[in-house]
């Protein structure tokens, strides 16, 4: 659960990505936020329900 002021977003919000960091792993390339979700250096998520959202980097542009 959340302590932070304001709230984090939760896992199912829009901008879920927003919530606080509690543990940082660069060098494995993820990083679990306070509201459970696992946000990987790909952009990927894994949801506490364990639903998958696919990576959503922008495209890049030439």
């Amino acid at each position: 659960m959340c302590t932070h002021i304001p709230k984090c977003p939760t896992a199912d919000s829009p901008d879920a990505e927003a919530a606080h960091v509690v543990a940082a792993h660069p060098e494995q390339g993820w990083s679990l936020l306070c509201n459970a979700v696992v946000l990987f250096e790909d952009t990927g998520e894994l949801l506490p329900d364990g639903r998958i959202v696919d990576p959503h980097r922008p495209l890049a542009t030439v």
